[in-house]
């Protein structure tokens, strides 16, 4: 266990509320964008934590249901400032996009079937296809640094993509192999790849302003745990309780917050790897939505700050929009937006708070930090599933699946092809990939050529 030291990092509360809000309205382009700019500025500008405690706080948000930039920033909020650092880190990552988004679904709601409108998501939707892509190059980068991990990576994505085998069972057979690579001490399953010191991997633990050593209030006490945990438990569970008691399981209301509750605990590696789940549930089981609609409201998760996974919230709108009887269908909405953020997010505090004592405790476990380096491995397969199907549908209207001896594969029509969604979507993947043009530029550059185009075609 790493030694508690009891010297104060020395950084002001009110610092520490004005940085997480800085990057609350930084985090843009989804959970990779948003870790990124994280480490820019905790690891890097501010060295308030070194790069391999960064790391493994990061890999243990990875192998958590929900969305792992916003637990990122609870954990390391909570490692500096307490419950109330990881309180105020969490709600305002958060904030920001929830207001956005909610804007936008008004506008969408009113305004959804008009040229314009639709021009500016069908531009979102091609641009979104290259930042989904991005994602997968910046997380690669960071966690593939031998033939192992690359060995993971393609074994995730080959389970996923062509035989649909449930994410959990990936995430867990990715952690055995990872711990038992870590007991037999093999260096490629260690934080940072196995190659080089930490001097060489960045910012060094010792040199940052937390340091090496464990903070007196991150010390696992059973006490606080039982009482942070009984807490949440019923912020959490109290209105999907009353809803269902109300209202039946066949209203709108109850089933978002049983459903979106009961995603707050299945749903495994973050936002890029859960969306396939919410869609297949949203738009086949309840109708809440229809599959261009789901695609519509990534692209608003995508440019706006916050969680990838706040989508959900739009979700949540469009359904009680639609669906709910007895109300003004405007209010309805917005009252399943704030529902469907409070059951998604809330679950988030409870798995930081309740393990991440625990967690740092076991910060020189070799074998733990090698599961959780094995996991986010898997997980750039994932992600790199999803950027396939994605494109898939953004450049085809129509795409068909072909099953053989247990394997799927996606064909596309041809005939469908999209060429003006191809051609902003290779234009996206120029500007970013070879011009290093930023997220927010190019989304917004897509979302006006969009715009123009429909007003020519």
């Amino acid at each position: 266990m790493p030694p508690v030291t009891e010297t104060p990092h020395q950084v002001p509360f009110r610092e520490a509320v004005m940085v997480w809000l800085r990057i609350a309205m930084l985090s843009f382009g989804g959970p990779a964008g948003q870790i990124a700019v994280m480490h820019r500025i905790l690891v890097e500008e501010k060295q308030w934590i070194g790069e391999r405690r960064f790391l493994h706080a990061l890999n243990y948000c990875m192998m958590l249901p929900g969305p792992e930039a916003q637990q990122l920033a609870i954990y390391i909020g909570w490692l500096m400032h307490r419950t109330k650092g990881g309180l105020v880190a969490g709600c305002l990552f958060v904030l920001p996009g929830f207001i956005a988004i909610l804007a936008l679904s008004y506008l969408y709601a009113a305004l959804g079937n008009v040229g314009l409108v639709e021009g500016l998501f069908f531009g979102l939707k091609a641009a979104v296809l290259a930042v989904v892509l991005n994602a997968v190059v910046r997380i690669g980068k960071r966690a593939l640094k031998n033939r192992i991990m690359l060995g993971l990576a393609a074994a995730a994505f080959v389970a996923i993509f062509f035989f649909d085998v449930a994410f959990p069972l990936i995430i867990l057979s990715a952690a055995l192999l990872g711990y038992w690579g870590g007991k037999r001490g093999m260096a490629a399953f260690q934080v940072g790849g196995g190659h080089g010191d930490d001097n060489a991997q960045g910012l060094s633990d010792r040199d940052s302003l937390l340091g090496e050593g464990l903070p007196a209030h991150a010390r696992p006490n059973p006490g606080w745990s039982l009482r942070v945990s009984a807490i949440f438990v019923l912020l959490w569970l109290t209105p999907v309780v009353i809803l269902l008691a109300t209202l039946g399981s066949e209203n709108v209301f109850s089933q978002i917050a049983t459903f979106f509750s009961k995603m707050a605990v299945v749903t495994f590696g973050g936002a890029y790897a859960v969306l396939g789940y919410v869609t297949q549930e949203a738009v086949q089981n309840y109708a809440w939505l229809a599959p261009g609609e789901m695609l519509d409201g990534l692209g608003m998760a995508e440019t706006t700050p916050g969680p990838l996974i706040q989508v959900v919230q739009f979700v949540g709108f469009m359904g009680a929009y639609r669906e709910a009887i007895g109300l003004d269908p405007m209010l309805a909405a917005t009252l399943a937006a704030v529902l469907t953020t409070w059951v998604t997010f809330v679950p988030c505090f409870l798995w930081i708070f309740l393990g991440a004592p625990y967690v740092e405790r076991l910060r020189d476990n070799r074998a733990l930090s090698a599961a959780l380096s094995a996991i986010t491995a898997a997980v750039v397969g994932v992600i790199l599933n999803l950027a396939i199907w994605f494109g898939l549908h953004v450049i085809f209207a129509e795409v068909e699946e072909w099953h053989a001896l247990g394997a799927r594969l996606l064909i596309p029509d041809l005939t469908s092809l999209e060429p003006l969604a191809l051609l902003l979507s290779a234009a996206a993947m120029l500007a970013i990939f070879r011009f290093k043009v930023g997220m927010l530029t190019v989304l917004g550059s897509c979302a006006l050529l969009g715009v123009l185009f429909s007003l020519v075609f």
